[in-house]
């Protein structure tokens, strides 16, 4: 019996899909160039009993088995291998429950970030994890890379509200790891250790989270600059005023330009690159933050700086902020960088963004979450065939981990290793280290079935 007919067995035939088409949209994720196969099947989970199911199948028949969300990946973490099951999460979509005394809530891994930051809303509630792409990845992904987000400078990425998880383990079995208290420090960390994971120890099926109180209203300043390196120097400013801004995001014209011309905004800015700066301080000290945050900004030689005069006004900003990437990605396939630094190099490393982007003849365009150091250079290409093109631009990918490491900054902040950055990682920690991570895989994988080949 093959591995189909053997999930048709135990899963509900209609959920276990072969169609050459369909194969081919789970294939891949958004990395430009990752490597990819198409899987012997996709089983679309409707239930933990499903996932249950698909593992045990693929362990009887030593068959790889790739997690996936949304599919908004933008490292190859989730690109199918050969003969593998790709694991389809999205209508595994439903917010359990949300306690508000407990501030948490229990989530299946396939709700789309924004519609659990709307459900707990209701409550008075925040989750403050929040990628770029909330408003269509997964609560499922953004644990299995630790994903970051706009705010993140302040109040941390989403290993930092992984609770607790359901998985189910190299064995076939589902088992509970973390807790839903407050406090808890029984055994290993097997939490935090999933959480980042890339899906290489295990399948997620329930996530419970903690959550914060709903904020105040947040104040919006923008700074623009005519260099890139002076924007640097404020971000650096605003790291030395001691001022912990809610959210610190660098965006260049060209993206500005790029969204306009996709949505016609109307956003377009007399400058080279603009800081979205929010402070989310209450009352009298919010104003004082803002004061500082737009003081940072003049003093590194912003063309203008200056608070947001409407909502409506700072809401467009940021709403184009979340849209670079997808307008970027209408010009072509687009390379995406992921690297982190200490704020106090960040100068540093923009500036080698600039050269790199120079030596090697291609459009880098630069957005970041630049109040904690990740930077996010996109390398530009074309859909026409351009191979030439498309490897100056692989040349500068590799170029700008480089010089994040030579910072003393590390290949990825929350996009996590999947297939792009693996020479990066195997640099940055050293093969000792990487003989650890394989040691702790064999142990909780010693079929090696969850996602092979990637990360390490």
């Amino acid at each position: 019996m093959d591995i189909t007919e053997a999930l048709r067995e135990r899963i509900a035939p209609d959920q276990v899909i072969t169609d050459p088409a369909v194969l081919e949209s789970y294939r891949r994720d958004q990395a430009a160039w990752a490597d990819s196969a198409l899987p012997a099947a996709v089983v679309r989970a409707r239930s933990t009993d499903d996932i249950v199911a698909t593992v045990q199948v693929c362990l009887e028949h030593d068959a790889p088995v790739v997690a996936r969300g949304a599919g908004t990946g933008l490292s190859g973490g989730a690109n199918a291998v050969p003969g593998c099951v790709v694991l389809a999460m999205e209508q595994l979509n439903q917010v359990l429950e949300i306690d508000p005394l407990e501030r948490l809530a229990v989530v299946q891994p396939g709700v789309v970030n924004d519609d659990l930051r709307a459900a707990v809303a209701q409550q008075g509630l925040w989750y403050p994890p929040d990628p770029a792409s909330a408003p269509w990845s997964t609560i499922g992904g953004n644990v299995a890379t630790n994903a970051g987000g706009l705010c993140c400078v302040k109040y941390g990425v989403t290993r930092e509200y992984v609770l607790g998880l359901q998985l189910v383990n190299g064995a076939g079995e589902l088992v509970r790891v973390g807790r839903r208290t407050a406090k808890g420090v029984a055994g290993l960390d097997l939490t935090a250790l999933m959480v980042g994971s890339e899906g290489t120890l295990g399948i997620i099926t329930e996530i419970t989270l903690k959550l914060m109180p709903a904020r105040p209203p947040e104040r919006t300043v923008a700074g623009f600059f005519d260099r890139l390196t002076d924007a640097g120097e404020a971000i650096a400013g605003v790291a030395r005023s001691g001022v912990i801004p809610s959210v610190l995001e660098l965006v260049d014209s060209y993206c500005l330009k790029v969204v306009d011309d996709w949505k016609n905004m109307g956003l377009s800015a007399d400058a080279n690159y603009i800081l979205l700066a929010n402070t989310d301080a209450p009352g009298a000290a919010g104003d004082a933050e803002a004061k500082t945050l737009i003081a940072a900004f003049e003093q590194a030689g912003a063309t203008w700086a200056g608070q947001a005069e409407s909502q409506e006004e700072a809401d467009a900003l940021f709403a184009a902020r979340r849209l670079a990437y997808p307008a970027l990605e209408r010009l072509g396939p687009v390379l995406t960088e992921d690297v982190c630094v200490p704020k106090g190099n960040v100068p540093a490393m923009l500036a080698r963004v600039e050269q790199i982007a120079e030596e090697n003849d291609v459009v880098i365009a630069t957005i970041a979450h630049a109040g904690d150091g990740n930077l996010h250079p996109c390398m530009v290409t074309s859909y026409d065939d351009d191979s030439e093109m498309e490897q100056r631009c692989k040349t500068a990918f590799h170029q700008i981990i480089d010089a994040a490491l030579e910072l003393g900054g590390t290949v990825t902040g929350e996009h996590g290793v999947g297939l792009l950055k693996m020479p990066g990682l195997a640099t940055e920690v050293g093969e000792p280290v990487l003989q650890m991570y394989r040691a702790v895989k064999a142990g909780l994988d010693p079929k090696g079935i969850f996602n092979p080949g990637k990360v390490f």
